[in-house]
């Protein structure tokens, strides 16, 4: 999808995406094509804070020694409550060390101060799935036009991001414009309620839609019903090992056939709708795109959402609407970071 051909005649920056598990980056042109290897190490997240900055330090500088030119910026993807005017990491539940046998998790961590220790280029930081949000509204589906793009990041957890043209707002603005709300950390789509007093989820919540749409929530359907003796496809697939069930499992059973796979992307897809049609309602997009992992289930999640989200949304709202896969899964990070680079870059500019 992104061309690696090196032009050497363009302004080169650094996406770095910061995960859990890894902390990716490469070097990207203004137009989000990559013009270096893409480097991946363990983020060491939970091994401390000095750990995984040299990590992330070490991440970026071979993407900065790969690069055909000089970078001028870097700019990173990082999960969690972000405030991006001081580079400060307000809160990442991710990212921490044991303490006496207790997570004590990231709190007001100025990462980009740590970050200048090492890396000599200006560096500029937000939440990630604002970021694969921006990422995809300049490179992928919005294709840097639309009038608002609301994206929604389904995995493990379940972030969201809104992105906004001047013409979707009243008064003075430039564009394209990256909601995050009063202390930078808002657009926090995946923790909205919708059902109170429902299910739990990771941040302490009942009933958001997080808790009904991530990863192990979906995989948990699937545990239930086999246990109570449905037969499906899965069983086989898994050799009777139910701890195997991923949901690539179920949407390959549901490209089969399998009803069990099926009814399971029909409930998510439900309640991912409910929560779609109120964004519509909220925002107005013209673009709503569905990344993350999960969103590799296709039409099986699509379907029951565009449905459900009909009879959700205002249907003057939902007519200008269009819910897509998003274009950028497996990159949005990296990307996201790059993109966050080159607003920066604009903003000293202007």
């Amino acid at each position: 999808m992104t061309a690696t051909i090196p032009r050497v005649d363009s302004t080169f920056v650094i996406g770095v995406d910061v995960g859990g598990t890894n902390v990716r980056a490469a070097t990207y042109a203004k137009d989000g094509s990559t013009v270096s290897q893409k480097f991946s190490q363990l983020s060491n997240a939970q091994d401390g804070v000095s750990s995984s900055v040299r990590s992330i330090s070490d991440c970026i500088q071979q993407a900065i020694d790969s690069s055909p030119k000089t970078p001028v910026a870097v700019g990173i993807a990082m999960p969690g409550h972000i405030d991006g005017e001081s580079g400060v990491v307000r809160w990442a539940p991710n990212f921490g060390m044991d303490v006496e046998g207790i997570f004590r998790y990231w709190e007001n961590i100025p990462l980009a101060e740590l970050l200048s220790e090492t890396i000599s280029l200006p560096i500029v930081i937000g939440n990630d799935a604002n970021l694969a949000a921006l990422a995809e509204y300049r490179y992928g589906t919005g294709r840097n036009s639309a009038n608002c793009l609301v994206m929604l990041t389904i995995g493990t957890g379940i972030g969201g991001g809104v992105i906004l043209s001047p013409k979707a707002v009243t008064g003075d603005a430039r564009g394209p414009l990256m909601l995050v709300g009063g202390n930078q950390g808002g657009a926090e789509l995946g923790h909205v309620t919708l059902m109170y007093g429902g299910l739990d989820c990771n941040a302490g919540s009942y009933g958001a839609l997080e808790a009904y749409c991530q990863r192990d929530s979906i995989i948990a359907r699937a545990l239930h019903r086999l246990k109570r003796g449905r037969l499906s496809i899965v069983d086989d697939m898994v050799d009777g090992d139910l701890s195997k069930i991923t949901p690539r499992t179920l949407s390959v059973a549901a490209d089969e056939g399998d009803e069990l796979a099926i009814e399971i992307w029909t409930e998510i897809g439900t309640m991912l709708g409910v929560a779609i049609g109120s964004y519509i309602n909220i925002f107005a997009p013209d673009i709503v795109a569905i990344g993350g992992q999960i969103a590799k289930a296709g039409e099986w999640l699509l379907e029951p959402a565009r449905k459900t989200a009909r009879n959700v949304a205002i249907p003057s709202l939902y007519e200008d609407s269009q819910i897509l896969m998003a274009e950028y899964i497996e990159e949005a990070g990296m990307l996201g970071g790059a993109a966050l680079a080159f607003e920066h870059l604009g903003r000293v500019r202007n």
